[in-house]
């Protein structure tokens, strides 16, 4: 299946600060999110054999999801009002993953 090239515009700034604010064009990564994780998954898949994989979509989930959330929480100081909203989470289910990666305080 072939996906398409260029992300949603909201995907492809992802170095916004905690207010949601747009960091400097010089602070952009070099490249997409989307890209980084299609080279990411492709690299994994080169060095299994698929045959031996079950629940692969659950384990990429958890593999980017905790450290999706450790990111913001660092990035907001663990505020999780604030790092609910820069997820676009209701704060109770961002304290429901925060619990079920062992990230609270």
């Amino acid at each position: 299946m072939s996906l398409p090239t260029d992300p949603p515009a909201p995907l492809r700034d992802t170095t916004a600060d905690a207010g949601g604010t747009p960091a400097p064009a010089d602070r952009l990564p070099s490249r997409t999110l989307r890209a980084s994780v299609e080279a990411a998954v492709g690299d994994y898949l080169e060095g299994v054999d698929p045959e031996l994989i079950s629940d692969f979509y659950a384990l990429v989930l958890a593999e980017v999801e905790a450290p999706l959330l450790e990111a913001v929480m660092a990035r907001v100081r663990h505020n999780q009002s604030k790092a609910a909203k820069l997820l676009g989470l209701n704060r109770g289910t961002l304290r429901s993953k925060l619990k079920q990666y062992h990230l609270l305080d």
